[in-house]
C-alpha cells in the first residue's frame, strides 16, 4: 500500500497542536462513555476498545509534544474521511522512537537548560526561543515517550474466555490503522478452539489475524479467511468496529456531514470547536458448516450469514439538531438515532 501526506491538512501553531489534540481526547473518552451506555459493546468488548483508544490517545499526545516547537516540520491530520493524524504519523513515531538513544545522547544536559532559561527569563528578562523551548520539548519527547505504547498498524489483543452468554468459549480482539482510510478499526471474534489447547496455538492465530485480518475488506471475506487457515479454530461471531470520520475544523472530506459541519462554521452558525464522530459496526455470525477441498484435504467451514451493518452518529445536542435539519437523508440511515454527547467548551 502507498501512503502519501499529500492529502492532509497540516497543524502549524501551538495552538492548533493543543486544540486538535483537546478534541480528540475529548471525543474518544466521551464516545467510550456513549458505548457503554447504549450498550454497544459488552463488558468485555469495552475492556479492550477503552485500551485501544489509550494507545491512539497516547500516540496523539506523544505527536502534540514532538512538534509543540519544531520550526521544521509539522503534524498532519488526513483528509480522506478520517480526522486522524495521517498513518504515516504514526510510523514517523515508530521510527523515531527507535533510536531515541542515539537522541538522548545529543540532547542537552537538563539541568543546563534549566540555568538557561532561568537566566533568559529572570536576568535578561526575554522570553524564551522558540528553538530553546524545542530542545526542552525534545527532552520530555525522547525521554518519556515509550515506542512500546505507540498505536501501530496492527495491535493484537489477548486470547480470554468468552462471556457465558457468548456464541462461543473464546474472544480474541485486534486493532489495525487502515493505511487506505486513514481510521483506526477495533475487531473482535468469538470462536470455538478442537485442538489441545488453546494457549499453544495462539501464536498461529495471531499469525493469521495479523496476515488475514489487519485491513478493511468485506466482513464475510475476512471470516472466511481467517477460518480456511486455522483448522483447530471454529469462528462464530466477528465484529468490527469502524471508528470515524471524526468530523471537525481539521477535516475536510466530502462527507456530508463533515461539510455541513464546516459550512455552518464558515457562516458562525456553530463555534470552531464542533465535532461529530461517526462509527460502524459490523457483525457476522456462522451457521450451517460445509467441506471445501479433496478426499485427502478436506476442510470444515462455516457458512456465514449476511452482514449486519449498523452505523451511528455521535455528536452535541446542537450540531444533532443542525444534521436533522441540513441532512435527515443521513439521519434516516442509522441504525439508532444520533447519540448525544457532550459539547467541547475551549477556555
Amino acid at each position: 500500500m502507498i501512503v502519501t501526506p499529500l492529502d492532509s491538512a497540516i497543524l502549524d501553531s501551538k495552538e492548533q497542536y493543543i486544540f486538535y489534540h483537546k478534541m480528540v481526547d475529548f471525543v474518544l473518552k466521551g464516545l467510550i462513555v456513549s458505548i457503554q451506555k447504549e450498550k454497544l459493546c459488552t463488558e468485555k468488548e469495552l475492556v479492550f476498545f477503552k485500551q485501544y483508544c489509550d494507545l491512539l490517545l497516547y500516540s496523539i499526545e506523544a505527536m502534540r509534544i514532538k512538534y509543540m516547537y519544531d520550526e521544521e516540520d509539522n503534524m498532519k491530520v488526513d483528509l480522506t474521511e478520517s480526522g486522524f493524524p495521517n498513518y504515516l504519523e504514526f510510523r514517523y513515531l515508530f521510527n523515531d522512537l527507535s533510536l531515541r538513544n542515539n537522541y538522548i545522547n545529543k540532547l542537552k544536559d537538563v539541568s543546563e537548560l534549566q540555568e538557561e532559561f532561568l537566566d533568559q527569563l529572570l536576568k535578561r528578562k526575554e522570553p524564551i526561543s522558540r528553538h530553546k523551548l524545542f530542545q526542552a520539548a525534545s527532552i520530555v519527547y525522547y525521554t518519556s515517550v515509550e515506542q512500546k505504547y505507540i498505536f501501530n498498524r496492527f495491535v493484537q489483543g489477548k486470547i480470554i474466555e468468552a462471556s457465558d452468554t457468548a456464541s462461543a468459549q473464546y474472544m480474541t480482539s485486534w486493532s489495525f490503522f487502515d493505511v487506505a482510510h486513514n481510521r483506526p478499526f477495533v475487531c473482535y471474534m468469538y470462536f470455538d478452539f478442537d485442538g489441545k489447547s488453546v494457549e499453544s496455538a495462539k501464536n498461529s492465530i495471531y499469525e493469521v489475524l495479523k496476515n488475514t485480518a489487519d485491513r478493511k475488506m468485506d466482513l464475510d471475506t475476512m471470516a472466511y479467511g481467517i477460518d480456511r487457515k486455522l483448522t483447530d479454530v471454529r469462528p462464530k461471531h466477528i465484529k468490527r468496529i469502524d471508528l470515524g470520520p471524526l468530523h471537525n475544523v481539521f477535516a475536510k472530506d466530502e462527507n456530508e456531514v463533515t461539510h455541513t459541519i464546516l459550512q455552518s462554521i464558515a457562516s458562525k452558525d456553530i463555534p470552531l470547536e464542533s465535532y461529530a464522530m461517526t462509527m460502524k459496526i459490523d457483525e457476522v455470525y456462522s451457521g450451517s458448516e460445509f467441506t471445501e477441498g479433496g478426499y485427502f484435504s478436506k476442510q470444515t467451514l462455516q457458512k456465514w450469514s449476511d452482514v449486519i451493518k449498523q452505523q451511528y452518529v455521535f455528536a452535541p445536542h446542537r450540531i444533532i439538531q443542525l444534521l436533522y435539519n441540513k441532512n435527515p437523508e443521513v439521519m434516516n440511515r442509522l441504525a439508532k438515532p444520533p447519540i448525544e454527547m457532550p459539547k467541547l467548551v475551549l477556555k
